[in-house]
């Protein structure tokens, strides 16, 4: 499902260069669930973006289910973003004049699925916010706006879903409820899950633990031979 492939990547400061990506290869098959791991500002979340083709390595090249993105022109990446990926990140994105459930019926209603709103409503309950389908982004809580952007980032069923750090702005319950959600979609429909994240509980769940660490991917090989 992905191949990374001598990723670069590096940002310009005032005085020098951030070098967050360094050669990073990694391989991860259909269905896997990995975690990505390592200090903040290490590149975590750079990653993710390139892996949903919101940015382009310097160098190296990153395929999707055997696409190479780097070869797709914008129209191409944005059909490949509707059709294949789930993506949460830690800004939320919603549309201001749509409400909770107009959010998450968006991707359905954009590929031209059916049941649309059934299936909305749906995943909208199970993220706990069916009782606020008719509110708009700015009558919702912080966690609640993440809950929408969860729900509508899954509601499609991707078959790749990269998750940055998608409890951090939820209470202990209902981020043990979002991460269940996480699985349980891995496990009914085979989706891929790339998570990132700072909770080592989260982290062992996953059946990898990958860490960021100097620009290099390095997988946690312990983890692989007790899961």
């Amino acid at each position: 499902m992905i191949e990374l492939q001598d990723v670069a990547m590096s940002y310009s400061l005032e005085q020098s260069q951030l070098q967050v990506l360094d050669g990073a290869c990694l391989s991860v098959a259909q269905g896997d669930t990995v975690a990505i791991v390592g200090p903040s500002g290490s590149g975590k979340t750079t990653m993710l973006v390139l892996l949903a083709g919101l940015e382009q390595p310097q160098s190296g090249e990153i395929l999707i289910d055997g696409v190479a993105l780097g070869g797709l022109d914008a129209d191409a990446l944005a059909d490949l973003r509707r059709d294949r990926l789930g993506i949460i990140f830690q800004s939320f994105h919603l549309v201001q004049s749509l409400t909770a459930l107009g959010n998450v019926a968006l991707p359905l209603q954009i590929a031209g699925k059916d049941k649309v709103r059934e299936r909305a409503l749906e995943m909208l309950d199970k993220v706990g916010l069916a009782e606020r389908h008719n509110h708009y982004p700015a009558q919702l809580s912080g966690g609640e706006q993440q809950r929408v952007a969860i729900a509508r980032a899954l509601v499609h069923e991707p078959g790749l879903v990269l998750a940055d750090e998608p409890t951090g702005n939820l209470d202990l319950a209902t981020g043990a409820k979002i991460i269940e959600l996480l699985f349980e979609l891995n496990a009914d429909v085979g989706s891929t899950l790339v998570l990132v994240t700072h909770d080592d509980q989260v982290a062992r769940r996953c059946q990898r633990i990958v860490h960021l660490q100097q620009g290099k991917l390095v997988e946690n090989r312990d983890h692989a031979l007790s899961a």
